[in-house]
């Protein structure tokens, strides 16, 4: 992926970016002193940020598939779908669970688990948000956050580039990747 300056419509991301900003999060839920008993991520955005604050802070990860960017190539919100079942590594879904993605957009996604999460998990005694990037126009405030995007711009995640890779073209390139 090539990362281009950021602007008000566009917000570009690199590797190197991306961890430090999932590092940044760690260290301020850390510095918060809330105690948590499990993480609950949202796939498809929040698995790798749910997956290293899980190693760091080694406790269960749970994940919980939610999909609404479907449309147009996943760049239009659509209706939300949200599975039926949570997988977690140990236990169940219960006591102070820190749910985490990779952005609040709209809000929309977060209102509706959240209230999806009270309703079939009744043993989750507190229930804290933690993204990367909050958009100006969520209806939702995480309650940890990276950085807030008050011009709501389109972010290009580094992992982006698999969205328009298909099996029969990783050949190329791969051997593209190779040359460079």
């Amino acid at each position: 992926m090539t990362v281009q300056p950021s602007t008000e419509r566009d917000h570009w991301v690199s590797w190197d970016q991306y961890h430090r900003c999932i590092e940044q999060l760690a260290l301020q839920v850390h510095e918060s002193g809330w105690q948590f008993d499990k993480i609950l991520c949202l796939a498809r955005g929040g698995v790798r940020v749910g997956d290293v604050l899980s190693r760091i802070y080694d406790m269960p990860l749970g994940i919980l598939a939610t999909s609404s960017y479907r449309e147009a190539a996943g760049t239009q919100q659509g209706e939300l779908d949200i599975a039926q079942f949570i997988t977690i590594t140990r236990g169940t879904l219960d006591g102070k669970v820190l749910l985490v993605d990779d952005m609040v957009d709209t809000g929309l996604t977060f209102r509706r688990v959240r209230d999806h999460l009270v309703n079939q998990f009744p043993a989750i005694t507190e229930l804290r948000t933690a993204v990367l990037w909050w958009k100006g126009h969520s209806q939702a405030i995480p309650d940890y956050f990276v950085e807030k995007l008050p011009t709501n711009p389109w972010i290009h995640q580094p992992f982006e580039d698999y969205d328009s890779i298909r099996p029969h073209q990783l050949e190329s390139w791969v051997r593209k990747g190779q040359s460079n």
